[in-house]
């Protein structure tokens, strides 16, 4: 299908981190953009500024007449959308011309020399760097991200001179297999997404064949101890911050005032003494893999290094919101038991001395039942926890799942279930060192009224 036939996008589901993305850039294009979301945001706001027509109500009649020609109008829907939705029912039922999220990206893909991030963790964190290291390269780069970068205020990248067009690939709903990369990255294959995949062994098969996509005159950069998981192919490199064994490797790594010092090693690659301000030792792993495929897509050594200390991170990935030396808030998207252990331990990393309080707000009633001991565990790594209602997202409940379960689960003394409106008046009341608001939900609606309380 040719993109540029259509003058008009309707997007279902606009306000997403992965649909904005796909808005800003039609906007960019000077394509008419509208759509639906379910409740309004900063995203949402920003993108009607820019030019969109949103609305929040799942009704006809308030899409604009233009956006109903069959022949210029092309709907892009995320697979997060039920299938009872009205609008969505409607464009499917007369024929409109229908696409989901993914098979847009991999249209726009296809035409370019594509560094593809997946994972079922920090691939956001990875492509936003790697973005970050070629749009201050020589090489430049267009970019889609599932985040918003502080150093763009953005998800989207647009450079019309570059080839390189870096994706954050999801493996939810199998979106990423749409792609087909010159250079891809998978940072880790852990079980997520059960309600889409049934087991872990599926989720690691959907993976071995993403992996099997990448072109193969191209590269697959994998953390230390995946590649036993695919198919052999030339090409691949492994990347470890633990082992030198991995074909790229760190060294000396001291952290001094919260800033990361290490220097980074692989195939025909050395750069000493780089700097990383980013909080967390995940955050280290994350630049290592950056650097080896924007090092493979022709960024040079110095590139990588210079934007390495300029990268400032990505809104809620182990972002500080507030920083004094009486006091610490952070707040992270981690909503898998092995996402938190390692924001847990990063943070304990760097407060050694201090307590760490975590709010937690669980994301999906199926992610909650089938993790229930492996998040326990994980919480039991904070000295105090708040725990919220499970955020259900797109689910209905299952009866029995619920935080209180949770909660009954965690070998912690200091724990307790609040509602969000008794948050505030709980948090004043408490001896607070090192805060930090964890989860996927609508967790970062709270984060400003928790910076106005403390500041």
């Amino acid at each position: 299908m040719e993109l540029n036939r259509f003058t008009h996008i309707y997007l279902i589901g606009i306000g997403g981190i992965g649909m904005s993305a796909l808005a800003r850039y039609f906007l960019n294009h000077r394509k008419f953009v509208a759509g639906y979301d379910k409740t309004p945001s900063a995203l949402t706001e920003e993108l009607m500024q820019e030019g969109a027509e949103i609305h929040f109500k799942d009704e006809l009649n308030l899409i604009s007449p233009s956006f109903l020609t069959k022949e210029s109008t092309l709907i892009i829907y995320t697979p997060a959308i039920p299938a009872t939705h009205k609008e969505f029912l409607f464009f499917k039922e007369n024929g409109y011309h229908l696409l989901k999220r993914s098979q847009v990206l991999g249209l726009l893909s296809k035409d370019k020399h594509c560094i593809a991030i997946a994972g079922t963790h920090g691939k956001t964190t990875v492509s936003s760097m790697t973005a970050h290291i070629l749009n201050n390269s020589k090489v430049g780069c267009n970019a889609f991200l599932g985040g918003i970068t502080n150093n763009y205020n953005s998800n989207l990248i647009v450079n019309e001179k570059s080839p390189n067009l870096v994706i954050e690939a999801d493996e939810f709903d199998r979106s990423f297999l749409q792609l087909f990369p010159d250079v891809a990255v998978i940072t880790s294959m852990d079980a997520d997404h059960l309600d889409i995949y049934e087991n872990h062994q599926k989720l690691k098969e959907s993976f071995r064949d993403f992996a099997d996509q990448v072109n193969p005159k191209g590269n697959l950069i994998v953390k230390f101890g995946l590649e036993k998981l695919l198919n052999k192919r030339d090409g691949l490199y492994t990347y470890s911050i633990e082992t030198e064994n991995a074909d790229f490797h760190i060294s000396a790594m001291k952290l001094i005032n919260g800033i990361y010092q290490f220097s980074i090693f692989g195939p025909n690659l050395k750069i000493e003494n780089v700097q990383l301000e980013m909080p967390g030792k995940l955050n280290v792993e994350n630049a290592l893999a950056a650097a080896a495929a924007a090092f493979i897509a022709g960024a040079s050594e110095t590139e990588i290094k210079t934007a390495l200390a300029s990268f400032s991170g990505v809104k809620r990935r182990m972002e500080y919101i507030i920083k004094r030396a009486d006091f610490v808030y952070l707040d992270d998207y981690a909503h898998h038991p092995e996402e938190l252990k390692a924001s847990i331990l990063s943070v304990r990393e760097l407060f050694p001395t201090k307590k760490i309080c975590g709010i937690f707000q669980p994301h999906l009633f199926s992610r909650t039942r089938d993790f229930l001991n492996e998040f326990a565990q994980s919480l039991a790594l904070l000295d105090s926890l708040i725990l919220l209602d499970i955020y259900p997202a797109r689910e209905e409940p299952i009866p029995g799942v619920t935080s209180a379960l949770l909660l009954e689960s965690i070998s912690l003394k200091n724990k307790i279930l609040l509602q969000k409106e008794e948050l505030i008046p709980y948090l004043k009341k408490q001896s607070l060192e090192v805060l930090i608001t964890l989860g996927a939900g609508d967790i970062d609606r709270m984060v400003d009224p928790i910076k106005r309380a403390f500041e």
